[in-house]
């Protein structure tokens, strides 16, 4: 009598571990600028992407690479897409999160009805356990087709405190703000007009504590609308902040305006931990926005 082989189920296009839920949880909420918002997360061997859009005119995507996970274990042909909600996303792993404790999760997709899957997998007396329900993608996200505007790219480096500190200072209802890099001298200006006028200068070579880099070599001026501009600084986390760590912005072609975050989702090791000298490889989310320029007036 001959047997046949067991039927296995299908396996999971992911599966996954990480070992700092809070890193994760401060990487999304950089792109989470109001209530209900949508999501497209893309999968693949090298990691995830989860992007989210507004207005055709604000895009922002967090990069979460292989090698930020404990575990990557990738089986899918192709690159699944589905959609989620953000704000629902962020507050279930915020449930997985304690105040001084980095909990190990384990993250599955798709469930048995497409779900995504999030599990605790260090805790001993007790198993937090989450089924987010997904979507198919109404839409795909649209192509920025960011290209640098000349030879060189027009960029420049900022502290990312000092950067969300002039964004705030230029609000006013409803206005837009002007962004101009100069050449000689080399300065980066930020000009907001409402019902009054502020401009704030930053001079390379007197402000390099707070301007730490700075390329141009095409003076050039765009402006942008104020509440996109902000939804790219609006919710960098606090600890960011206090690391004073530097945001790139750099200005394509047409004015595509690109910023760039860098967010830690390394676990933090006691010292005693890290034996013999060895120091662990940088664990980091890059985070990037792209804005579009406000159409020139006739």
């Amino acid at each position: 009598m001959s047997s046949s082989p067991a039927i296995e189920p299908d396996a999971p296009d992911l599966v996954c571990q990480l070992d700092n839920v809070q890193g994760m949880v401060d990487a999304l909420a950089c792109v989470r600028w109001k209530r209900h918002q949508d999501a497209l997360v893309e999968l693949s061997e090298h990691g995830i992407v989860l992007i989210v859009e507004e207005s055709g005119c604000l895009q922002a995507k967090v990069y979460l690479q292989r090698e930020l996970f404990t575990k990557y274990e990738y089986g899918a042909e192709g690159r699944p897409r589905f959609g989620i909600s953000l704000g629902l996303l962020v507050d279930c792993l915020n449930t997985f999160s304690s105040p001084g404790h980095s909990n190990t999760i384990e993250i599955k997709y798709p469930g048995p009805d497409m779900e995504l899957l999030l599990k605790s997998v260090d805790t001993l007396n007790s198993c937090i356990y989450s089924e987010i329900r997904t979507r198919l993608p109404e839409t795909s996200a649209w192509d920025y087709n960011f290209e640098q505007a000349g030879s060189a790219p027009l960029t420049f480096t900022v502290k990312s405190s000092a950067l969300k500190e002039a964004i705030d200072d230029l609000e006013w209802p409803g206005s837009s703000v002007q962004i101009s890099l100069q050449k000689s001298p080399p300065c980066v200006t930020f000009r907001g007009e409402g019902h009054g006028d502020l401009q704030i200068d930053l001079m390379y070579y007197a402000n390099t504590d707070l301007l730490l880099a700075f390329h141009c070599d095409t003076e050039v001026s765009y402006r942008y609308k104020y509440k996109f501009l902000k939804a790219t600084t609006a919710n960098i986390p606090g600890n960011v902040v206090r690391e004073n760590r530097g945001s790139k912005l750099t200005i394509g072609r047409g004015g595509m305006l690109k910023v760039q975050h860098l967010v830690s989702v390394a676990k933090a090791l006691a010292p005693q931990v890290e034996s013999a000298g060895y120091q662990p490889p940088s664990r980091i989310a890059y985070i990037e926005f792209f804005v579009k320029p406000e159409e020139p007036d006739d």
